[in-house]
């Protein structure tokens, strides 16, 4: 009903912000002697009635002037016509101050409604206040740098900016310098701090940990994530539902027949029946009050608020968690999900390899079936291995050597060696290099099968490393074998955590679709759980299968990175990206229905309860709305319900399913 730039603190400033909002007020304020001394006390008085039709103009007149443009302008008879055919009604029979409560109490519902409607459309605001409105930009001075104390408005792409321990990041950007941990909550929702280096990007609104970094702005202040996510959640608050959208066409639908039934109310019975047309004097309403109380209790106020009340709340309540929803129609199509397909390369793992295991020559390592792939075996040995191959790796983009470079790096091995010299790549095989004299060697299994002898304990695992989805690397030095390096696309974290919530939460038919081969394919489906592993898939075979899972089970959603399955997610009845990173995230915002800020795949549950739990609400809404209206149309058909008691039952039905709906802005994951 009412919108408003920026969200009030409390109801009474909400109320005086606009113009009808505070001619309701003093319509409530000149109801009074009249709700006291005729409806109470049962007197009358001259300047009651005055008072009372002062409050009916007061508070009328913004709701009357609308009605008249909706039946001039648009040929349309909504709920502010009710009300106003109502209200003068109750003047021609003389019921003065029940026609001023009419009034009166239809505009204070409706900006009480409005009220609580715009806290919650506006709830994701709120997130703005996160975002420190100063920076710390380093600017070059001759030969000195200097630290200068700037609007974030003022800051370009390119600036370097220095956030110090504890401080929020005020800007998109790049780490270019310095080591920390970021707390990333306020923005994905993640609970775990994220390690940030040279190179990794971070988000406006986050909070540093115990290191202070530079970052190179990569979006001004109006174009960062916090501003675009708010973009985005106000553009999805605007795409209805296909509930919604009902709710609306019953609306059109149902006022103009209430009009009808009302006339016909207050007609046939006087007409046919010989009942009272008027109130008469021995206090039984007449039928021509009835049909004034019908219009009044029929309106369907609380069936059009319920939905978007509801749906608004649940968007922004996922966009705080980390989660952004593009419109209630793909919130409600996830309610109605049968099967959900996962890509797995980027969605159920990490999307690069990650050292899992080192055996060097001397060195025993439990068998990595018989443990949990993230525990880590530590021996002198191992380590020594590990920053020998770190040595020789270190200039490398190739992303195994990446892989190696960053274990030695977490086990502070990284500066044991010096940096290899003669650095030499060997397509197919692997890469050499001189590391303190000595000529080290990196290479396939293939490769040292052919040309470096190697003990056959090491040789049977690497093969059983392989079937197991494993990739290994073999080191020597001069010519000597030195021991087998492990590395693997990690799973992610907490995604057997997640697959279970889903499986708890009724969703069993969960599937894994990745070009990989079966067999790889079939090793990560036991690691996160899922049994139904569909391997060697091609886009376009994912795209078959999507097709498939829907003919077999229903509406489908898929999990995927928002880039290399973007034919995938376009496909299924609902695509769910994977962000992460901030490009990913710009990518997955605009080829998926729903994107998940972070990598923490238990926020999958979370939407989908949270999907169900807003189409109960709905459903609650509605139903109490039409077993409230029929109640009191049967007690005003009856004789035994005033006018205003019919507004108090709309209004506080409208009111209470109004708060219902808001509720969901609290459901915590």
């Amino acid at each position: 009903m009412v919108t408003n730039l920026q969200e009030p603190v409390n109801f009474l400033q909400f109320m005086w912000q606009r113009s009808e909002t505070r001619l309701a007020v003093l319509g409530g304020l000149l109801i009074l002697p009249g709700v006291i001394i005729s409806e109470l006390l049962g007197r009358h008085h001259p300047m009651v009635d005055v008072a009372s039709i002062s409050a009916l103009v007061a508070a009328g007149l913004p709701i009357a002037r609308s009605a008249w443009h909706s039946l001039k302008t648009n040929l349309e008879i909504n709920i502010n016509v009710l009300m106003t055919i109502a209200a003068v009604g109750a003047v021609f029979l003389g019921a003065y101050t029940e026609a001023g409560m009419v009034m009166v109490l239809f505009a204070i519902g409706e900006a009480l409604e409005g009220f609580v409607a715009n806290r919650a459309r506006n709830s994701i605001r709120s997130l703005v206040d996160i975002v420190p409105n100063k920076a710390t930009v380093l600017r070059q001075r001759g030969d000195q740098i200097h630290e200068e104390h700037v609007q974030v408005e003022a800051l370009k792409v390119g600036d370097i900016i220095l956030v110090k321990p504890g401080e929020q990041i005020p800007m998109d950007g790049q780490v270019v310098a310095g080591v920390s941990s970021v707390n990333q909550a306020p923005i994905t929702g993640e609970g775990r701090l994220v390690e940030k280096v040279a190179g990794s990007e971070v988000l406006a609104g986050s909070i540093n940990g115990e290191g202070a970094i530079q970052i190179k702005v990569t979006h001004i202040a109006e174009d960062n994530t916090i501003n675009r996510l708010i973009k985005m959640v106000e553009e999805a608050q605007e795409k209805r539902a296909p509930v919604q959208r009902f709710v609306d066409r019953f609306a059109k639908f149902y006022t103009p027949v209430v009009v009808l039934l009302a006339i016909l109310v207050a007609i046939i019975p006087p007409l046919f029946f010989g009942q009272p047309f008027l109130n008469p004097t021995s206090g039984v309403f007449g039928w021509f009050y009835r049909g004034l109380g019908l219009l009044v209790v029929a309106c369907p106020c609380a069936l059009v608020i319920s939905t978007p009340v509801s749906i608004i709340s649940a968007i922004n309540n996922a966009a705080r968690k980390g989660v952004l929803i593009k419109g209630g129609a793909h919130l409600e199509t996830l309610s109605r999900v049968k099967v959900i397909a996962f890509d797995k390369t980027g969605t159920l793992t990490e999307g690069k390899p990650s050292v899992v295991a080192v055996r060097s020559i001397d060195c025993h390592v439990p068998d990595l079936d018989s443990r949990s792939v993230e525990d880590t075996h530590r021996c002198k040995g191992c380590d020594d291995l590990i920053a020998l191959a770190s040595a020789v790796e270190r200039q490398s983009e190739h992303p195994l050597a990446q892989a190696i470079v960053r274990e030695a790096a977490r086990r502070g091995l990284k500066d044991r060696y010096p940096a290899a010299e003669m650095v030499t790549a060997h397509a197919g095989k692997g890469v050499t290099g001189q590391v303190g004299g000595y000529q080290v060697t990196i290479g396939s299994h293939n490769h040292f099968d052919n040309a470096i002898t190697h003990p056959e304990e090491h040789c049977l695992e690497a093969n059983g490393d392989a079937m197991s989805g494993f990739t290994t690397v073999m080191v020597s030095e001069d010519g000597k074998f030195q021991g087998t390096i492990i590395l693997a696309d990690m799973v992610r974290q907490r995604i057997r955590e997640a697959v279970v919530m889903l499986k708890d939460a009724g969703l069993t038919n969960l599937v894994m679709l990745t070009g990989d081969n079966q067999s790889v394919a079939k090793v990560v489906g036991e690691r996160t759980g899922i049994t139904d592993v569909r391997g060697e898939l091609m886009p376009e075979g994912k795209v078959s299968a999507v097709k498939q899972l829907h003919k077999e089970h229903g509406i489908v959603a898929m999990v995927g990175d928002g880039i290399n399955d973007a034919p995938a997610l376009a496909t299924a009845d609902v695509g769910i990206a994977i962000g992460g990173t901030l490009g990913g995230t710009d990518q997955a915002m605009e080829t998926s229905d729903i994107t998940l800020m972070s990598e923490d795949l238990r926020q999958l549950p979370y939407i989908y309860n949270l999907s169900r739990a807003t189409m109960r609400t709905i459903q609650f809404n509605m139903g109490l709305s039409l077993v409230i209206k029929f109640a009191f149309i049967l007690l005003v058909m009856l004789g035994l319900g005033t006018m205003w008691m019919a507004v108090l039952a709309d209004m506080g039905t409208s009111l209470l399913v109004t708060l219902n709906g808001v509720r969901l802005l609290r459901l915590e994951p």
